[in-house]
This record gives structure tokens, sequence and C-alpha cells, in this order.
């Protein structure tokens, strides 16, 4: 068993009654291309931390690899990844894992600390840590990539997706100024940033394309092919030429202020929590997963799209 497989999960399914053990995270190499696929399907690719920590695992078995020159990141089932896991029965936010970080653990921390510290390790420290992994990376984007989604394909270097693909990032909705991993501005422009998160609307594969953020858009059908197709053309690059094409690309877009205005956010992403808990009683501005998604098919309904 790989080091990216070791943790197995208990999850139950929507009609509370059946549980089933599932690998949160599939790893696999083929002709020099790692597969890395989020494994709850039955959660629309959710990410809980155990999903984390076995990504993590498994872009480390990856880097360790000398055999293996790209990396594709694709989820199982209809969606690439519905967001962090905000509601089902896998949530682990009150666990402690084994860190990557030198974070503290969070989980016996009072008032702001608990999330703060949560989230420095397993959302902005572990983005970060993956989009500086030395070789190329490509998401395959299919239906939702919703929220923490955006995270994870955004730390990847390429995008693919499908047709019937949308990205989203509905989090001002909870009083909260986007997700963690604070790429808005430098994955669109500014002023599309502002309109994608004061609507919260979902950006179709083709305006993403159109607006910089995804590289191609293709078929359902095709698209496995065409993400395999790509990555096995990068794949004949030589190893240290490819690493440091991407190592000054990503340096460029920190002289340009990315990494020092994702810290700014991920500040006033904790102040909008800290905010939510006195006014509310509720971190999340009184919202789990299912309000979300109420609330989703509401604005859809309301602005003519479909839900």
């Amino acid at each position: 068993m790989t080091a990216a497989n070791q943790s197995q999960e208990f999850v139950q399914r929507e009609d509370k009654s059946v549980y089933e053990t599932e690998q949160p995270v599939l790893y696999s190499v083929k002709d020099g291309i790692a597969t890395v696929t989020m494994n709850r399907p039955s959660f629309n690719n959710a990410q809980n931390s155990q999903m984390t920590y076995a990504l993590d695992a498994a872009f480390r078995q990856a880097v360790d690899d000398d055999s293996v020159k790209v990396i594709v990141l694709r989820g199982e089932g209809k969606h690439f990844s519905a967001g962090h896991d905000i509601g089902t029965p896998g949530r682990d936010i009150n666990k402690e894992f084994d860190r990557r970080h030198l974070w503290w653990d969070h989980t016996n921390k009072p008032g702001g600390e608990y999330l703060y510290a949560r989230e420095q390790e397993v959302y902005l420290g572990m983005c970060r840590r993956w989009r500086d992994l030395p070789k190329p990376t490509i998401a395959m984007v299919q239906g939702a990539c919703v929220a923490g989604g955006l995270m994870l394909a955004w730390v990847c270097d390429l995008i693919i997706a499908s047709d019937d693909a949308f990205f989203q990032d509905p989090v001002v909705r909870m009083g909260i100024p986007g997700v963690e991993y604070f790429a808005h501005p430098y994955e669109l422009n500014p002023r599309v940033a502002k309109e994608f998160l004061f609507l919260g609307d979902r950006m179709s594969a083709e305006r993403a394309r159109e607006m910089g953020m995804v590289n191609r858009v293709t078929t359902r059908a095709e698209l496995a092919d065409t993400t395999y197709e790509m990555a096995a053309r990068i794949a004949r690059q030589p190893r240290m030429g490819l690493a440091l094409t991407k190592q000054v690309i990503n340096h460029v877009e920190d002289l340009q202020g990315k990494r020092t205005g994702m810290e700014a956010a991920f500040a006033w992403h904790h102040f909008a929590h800290v905010h939510n808990e006195q006014i509310s009683g509720d971190l999340l501005g009184g919202y789990d997963a299912k309000g979300m998604v109420k609330a989703n098919k509401a604005e859809a309904g309301d602005s003519g799209e479909k839900a």
C-alpha cells in the first residue's frame, strides 16, 4: 500500500444508514505521469483533513519518484471537488493529525487561535507547499470546482476543464472574503475577481478560459485524453528545465505581490470568522454544506442559471 493510501476513512452515505470504507486519495503512475485522485465521490470530493494529508503524501511520493515527470490531479465521480468539508459525516475538524508544518496543534486552542492554526496548516500551508513542488502539475476538472476546490486547481500549473465544468467561490455569503488560498486577482483580473466574489455566481469553463484561468476546454468524454496527451508532451522535457521554468514563473508572481497579498487576505479571512462567531455564534455565518447548497440553488434560480 502506498503512502497516499495508508489512511482509511469510514464515511456515511447520504441515506445515513450505509457505511463504506474509502481510500480518500488514490495514486498511480504510468509512463512518467503520476495520477493523484480525490476519492470521496459520495460527497463530491469534499476535502476533510484526512484527504488533505493523503493528498500531501501522494504529492510527496510523486516528487520522490524519479520516474515521475508530471502529476495529474483529478476527482473521482461527477465533480472535481465541492470544496472543504463543512458537513459530511467524515468531517474531522476536531481531530489531531501528524502535521507537515511548524504550526502547533489547533485542537486544544481557544478562540480565533483554533481555526487560525488549523488553516495555516491544512489550507494556506499545504496549498503553498503543493504550488511550489518542483514537478509540473495539471488539474483535470469536471463538474463542480467550488471554493476549496478552486484552491486545489489553482495550485496546479495548468488546468484542463470539461465544457460542463464550473468554478465558484460563494463564501462571501458567509461574510468571508474568499477562500484561504486567495489567488483570485492572479487567476482572474481584479475587476473580474470582484464580480466573481461579489455575486458568487458560477463561472463556466469557457469564460474561465477566456479569463486565462483555464488552459483548455474540451468535452467530458475527451477530458482524460486531452489531459494525458498534454502531460505526455511535458514529460518529454528535461526534469531540471521544467523545475526551473516553474520556479521562475512562480517567483515572478510572488514579486508581483501574490504571496504578500495572500498573507493579508488570510488575516482578513480569519477576522471574518471571529466576527461571525461574535455576532451569530457560528464561525461560518450560520451556513453548513446543506445551507450553502440550498442558497446556491436559490441564487441560480434568481439568475437563470441551471442549479
